[in-house]
């Protein structure tokens, strides 16, 4: 189901981005939380879903429900086409080289799961090592430990200096000639920071590793090139960028997945089945077994319809302008501390901050009276939080529909917290 421009008219003006329009396809942020408008800064966490989206998961349903790839009758093939056409959006949305190298899982966490228990159980042994950095997201943290301890390989960490980079005075020697993975966030989701992925895959090849992306809070948020960062392996959600929940993607090269076995067993994965032996069936689908998250595949074809329209240039504009205006507003609260690079170029609108006096939940939940939705907590970063020296961090993260007026109502709202609490 592809997005019109008719469809998308209220974003788009002669005069080019437009977020206040934008806001108009979102049906959610016209209610009102405790009497204010709603402000959604959460989306980091998960983005909201324009109306297209919403239409397209109703459409799937009421017109074209049935199983992919298993049936003849037209419900079927409808649905196939639907589910499969998807795909072929994805290749050119972040420039992989054909279809074949796209896999539906249920989100990145769930992809990068995959990569380790299927190409890491097959290569990773004692004495290689797994290098990772210091600000990732758990999902690209445990299967490493667990993995590492599986195997007894050794997990390395690549370190982040005091502004919130990555230190890579060292990265010659962290990335050695034992190395066989580099794994590592393209955007962080805590820090905001935007990793040079490009220049640490080439150092991994030279080296002969691989090297795999955490891509959940960059696809959304910039244009994005597989090839250019010469991944091998990179993964993302759908539901991060206006899609649904329980839909995800990992890329793989072609050559790497066609070595790598499956290790989801069932229908839809298998070319042939005896008594005693099994093959498997061709990519992208041996890694699909089962009945997929179809109407989450259909849904998230709207949503790269709706964001191609728009333009990824255009949505990684404007959210510089915007973080850079969030940076500026909360620095002029001197009892606030905000993690992360300040130079706009090299990070993302995921902006975490502390203040001196209230604890991050209690921030939240005054900011959720005022209709402001931000995040609180380690943000599924418990090491980093440690590192950072506090347990829990607010995190207000920005998207396409939000706008200069909801960085000052979250500034309001935060004077009227420090009043209540009686800090001023």
């Amino acid at each position: 189901m592809e997005v019109s421009e008719k469809a998308i008219r209220t974003g788009i003006s002669g005069k080019g981005f437009n977020p206040e329009r934008i806001k108009e396809d979102f049906p959610i942020l016209r209610r009102e939380i405790n009497g204010y408008r709603l402000v959604y800064l959460d989306n980091a966490a998960t983005t909201q879903k324009p109306a297209v989206v919403v239409d397209a998961i109703r459409h799937y349903y009421e017109h074209t429900n049935a199983n992919v790839h298993r049936g003849l009758h037209t419900l079927a093939e409808e649905a196939t086409a639907a589910f499969e056409s998807t795909r072929d959006r994805i290749v050119p949305f972040i420039n992989a080289a054909k279809r074949e190298e796209i896999i539906y899982t249920r989100g990145t966490t769930e992809a990068i799961n995959l990569v380790a228990y299927t190409w890491g159980k097959q290569n990773i042994r004692s004495g290689n090592r797994i290098v990772i950095t210091q600000m990732e997201h758990h999902a690209n943290l445990i299967p490493w430990i667990m993995l590492a301890k599986e195997t007894g390989a050794e997990l390395t960490y690549i370190p982040i200096d005091e502004k919130g980079y990555l230190d890579l005075r060292d990265i010659e020697n962290i990335i050695d000639s034992r190395t066989i993975l580099v794994a590592l966030t393209h955007m962080s989701n805590v820090l905001g920071t935007i990793n040079p992925v490009a220049e640490i895959a080439q150092l991994a090849h030279r080296r002969g590793a691989r090297i795999l992306v955490d891509g959940a809070q960059a696809v959304p948020h910039m244009p994005v090139d597989v090839r250019a960062i010469d991944a091998d392996f990179y993964a993302f959600s759908g539901h991060k960028m206006l899609g649904p929940t329980g839909i995800g993607i990992l890329y793989g090269k072609e050559e790497i997945l066609n070595e790598t076995n499956p290790f989801n067993f069932g229908g839809e994965m298998i070319s042939t089945v005896h008594w005693d032996r099994v093959t498997w069936n061709e990519l992208p689908w041996k890694f699909e077994a089962g009945t997929p998250n179809i109407e989450g595949a259909v849904a998230l074809g709207a949503a790269l319809d709706y964001l191609g329209k728009i333009g990824m240039e255009n949505v990684r504009a404007h959210e510089k302008e915007i973080t850079a205006y969030a940076l500026k507003r909360l620095s002029e609260l001197d009892h606030i501390k905000i993690f992360g690079p300040h130079d706009i170029d090299y990070r993302g609108g995921a902006v975490a901050f502390v203040d001196r006096d209230v604890h991050s939940h209690d921030v939240a939940t005054f900011l959720d009276t005022r209709g402001v939705a931000v995040r609180a907590g380690h943000h599924c970063a418990q090491p980093l939080a440690r590192l950072l020296g506090v347990t829990s961090t607010t995190r207000a993260s920005f998207y396409i529909y939000n706008t200069n007026d909801d960085v000052d109502r979250l500034i309001e709202a935060l004077k009227a917290m420090r009043k209540y609490f009686r800090h001023e």
